[in-house]
């Protein structure tokens, strides 16, 4: 018997980039329940998506960066290929209205040339301890960023792990009157996250043990003259509020 020939799928003509925030409850959303949500998203909002060939096609939906299951974000990306040519604004409505509320679409752009991985070497965090006076956080970080090197350890799916937080720090900063720290982590492997930061600083420090909200507010790289994070091809104007204003007006933007 002559072996079957693979299935033929259109070729794409357009790349997205979808940056899309977990809000809520969502941020509790593994990264796998993800991807399964977002193709189901795809397919009621009608995109055109481009699919691999072979006997069993996949979308051709590449992310980077995700955030660890936990944490909120206001600076998720993912690429999407396309098999007709579609309107940026168009294609962010009809995926947020086919996306559970808390999985959230903030913009859809054409992608430019620049990997999208390459362009996501840093994250700005922002981390509210619990029950915490905001005079000991500020002694708690400034103990941690005196230190050379902090090593704390972590399970991986490889086994336990050693981790040099304090090397994966490019800035941490405390806001005045808040038990709020600010955080720049480079994308290091293996990944540290800022509750490994937070373990970091709390060993080195007095501060007690407890809880942490924990939000991913943007990604791309750090620009040492403005001191700030610029994102994917110099993100344009979001849809929706800013993660940072979202953060700080919601009272249910954690709970």
């Amino acid at each position: 018997m002559a072996e079957r020939p693979p299935h033929e799928q259109r070729p794409p003509v357009q790349r997205l980039r979808v940056r899309f925030a977990r809000r809520g409850r969502l941020r509790f959303t593994s990264h796998r329940d993800f991807q399964r949500a977002f193709e189901r998203g795809l397919r009621r909002a009608g995109v055109p998506v481009a699919y691999s060939q072979g006997f069993t096609p996949h979308p051709k939906v590449s992310y980077a960066g995700a955030a660890p299951t936990g944490a909120a974000s206001e600076a998720e990306y993912l690429e999407l290929s396309v098999t007709d040519r579609c309107d940026v604004d168009e294609v962010a409505a009809a995926l947020d209205a086919a996306l559970p509320p808390g999985l959230d679409i903030v913009s859809v752009t054409e992608a430019g040339q620049a990997a999208l991985a390459d362009q996501l070497q840093v994250s700005s965090w922002i981390v509210r301890l619990a029950d915490v006076p905001p005079a000991d956080v500020e002694k708690a970080v400034e103990a941690f960023l005196a230190e050379s090197s902090v090593v704390v350890e972590r399970m991986t799916g490889k086994g336990r792990r050693e981790l040099d937080v304090r090397d994966a720090v490019v800035r941490a900063d405390v806001e005045s009157g808040e038990p709020v720290v600010r955080l720049v982590l480079n994308h290091v492997t293996p990944t540290v996250r800022p509750t490994d930061v937070v373990r970091g600083i709390r060993l080195v420090s007095e501060l007690p043990d407890g809880a942490e909200q924990v939000t991913r507010l943007e990604q791309g790289v750090w620009d040492d003259a403005s001191a700030t994070v610029v994102p994917p091809d110099h993100q344009h104007v979001s849809r929706k509020r800013s993660g940072e204003q979202t953060a700080r007006e919601s009272s249910e933007f954690l709970t």
